[in-house]
C-alpha cells in the first residue's frame, strides 16, 4: 500500500550487540560449487591445496611431485597423490530496494531491509566472504557500492547502508539488469524488496536467473499493508508516481484488498518456485535474528 507522506528517518541502530552475538557463528551457504579468487574460511566441494587432508588418488604423469605420499610408496610400491580440502571465499550480493514504496510502516520496510542486509553482510564478513550490498532504483553514482571483506569492514558497511535513502526512480527491472551487466560472476544474491513496482518484478527476476547465481527473494511487507487500519473517506497518493485515488473504506473493500494482496504474494511465490528461486515473505514486525536463525536457516541460506 503506497501512501503520501514525508520521508521517515530511522534513529535505531541497524545492528545491536545482542543480534551480532546471535549470528556471528553462522555462515552463508551456496547450493552451487563456486570458484573464489582468494583463500577464505569456507570449505569447498572441490579438492585443492590447503592444509587439511581429504583423500588419495593414483598418481598420473604430470601431477605435482610435491604431493606424492612417499610413505605409501614405500609400503605399496605405488605412487599416490595426496588431495586436500580447498578453502574458498564466497561472493554475496544483497540487492536492497530503495524505491519510495519501501518508506512505509513502523519500522519502515526500508529500515528493515537495511537491517536484514547488514545482518547477512556481517555473517559473510565474519567468514571472509566478499560482500557487496547494492541499492536498487538509485542513480548510477549512488550504486557504486564497495566490495567488503573481513570483520574490520563492518563499520564501513554500516556507514554505507545508513547513507541509502528511499529516493529511487529507476524501475526494478532496469536496476537489476544494470547489476547483472556489471557483475557477471558467481555467488549468492538476495533481493530484498516489497516487489511493488508498477512495471512488475518478472523480468528483473529472470535477469538474475539467467546468471549463474544462487537466487533468494525476500519480500518485505509492513503489517499495516497486511491488515490496514483504515476507515472513512480517504485520498491515497501513490508514493512512486503521485497518482491519486479517492476511496470510501468499507468492509467489502477491505476484504477485496486482502484477497488481492494474498493473490499478489501467491503469484510471487509461484513465479519463484517455477524458476528454482528461494522465496520468502516476511513482515517488519518479525525480529531479524529470528528470521535469520530460524526461517533462513530452514531455507538453506545460512547454517
Amino acid at each position: 500500500m503506497s501512501t503520501a507522506g514525508k520521508p521517515r528517518t530511522e534513529t535505531r541502530e541497524l545492528l545491536d550487540p545482542a543480534l551480532l552475538a546471535r549470528i556471528g557463528q553462522l555462515e552463508l551457504v551456496s547450493r552451487r560449487v563456486l570458484r573464489g579468487r582468494l583463500k577464505g574460511e569456507r570449505r569447498s566441494k572441490r579438492k585443492g591445496q590447503s592444509v587439511e587432508f581429504a583423500d588419495y588418488r593414483n598418481y598420473v604423469p604430470g601431477d605435482d611431485l610435491r604431493f606424492i605420499d612417499w610413505n605409501l610408496y614405500a609400503r605399496f610400491d605405488r605412487l599416490f597423490l595426496k588431495l586436500f580440502l580447498e578453502e574458498e571465499d564466497l561472493h554475496f550480493f544483497a540487492l536492497v530496494d530503495c524505491s519510495p514504496s519501501m518508506n512505509f510502516g513502523d519500522p519502515t520496510k526500508h529500515f528493515y531491509a537495511l537491517q536484514l542486509a547488514a545482518a547477512l553482510g556481517y555473517i559473510g564478513l565474519c567468514r571472509q566472504d566478499r560482500i557487496r550490498i547494492e541499492p536498487l532504483g538509485l542513480p548510477a553514482a549512488a550504486r557504486q557500492a564497495p566490495t567488503l571483506r573481513g570483520r574490520h569492514s563492518l563499520s564501513r558497511m554500516l556507514g554505507y547502508l545508513k547513507s541509502l535513502k528511499c529516493e529511487g526512480k529507476e524501475s526494478l527491472e532496469s536496476s537489476v539488469k544494470s547489476f547483472c551487466m556489471r557483475n557477471p560472476g558467481q555467488g549468492i544474491v538476495v533481493l530484498i524488496s516489497d516487489l511493488m513496482d508498477k512495471d512488475g518484478y518478472d523480468q528483473a527476476l529472470k535477469y538474475l536467473v539467467s546468471r549463474n547465481l544462487d537466487v533468494y527473494v525476500l519480500q518485505v511487507l509492513s503489517m499495516a499493508e497486511i491488515e490496514p487500519d483504515l476507515a472513512g473517506d480517504l485520498k491515497l497518493v501513490d508514493s512512486e508516481d503521485g497518482d491519486i485515488a479517492e476511496i470510501s473504506v468499507s468492509q467489502r473493500l477491505l476484504d477485496r484488498y486482502r484477497r488481492t494482496l494474498a493473490a499478489f504474494i501467491g503469484q510471487a511465490r509461484e513465479f519463484c518456485a517455477r524458476r528454482s528461486i528461494t522465496y520468502m515473505m516476511t513482515t517488519t514486525d518479525r525480529p531479524v535474528d529470528r528470521l535469520i536463525t530460524r526461517y533462513l536457516r530452514e531455507r538453506g541460506l545460512v547454517r
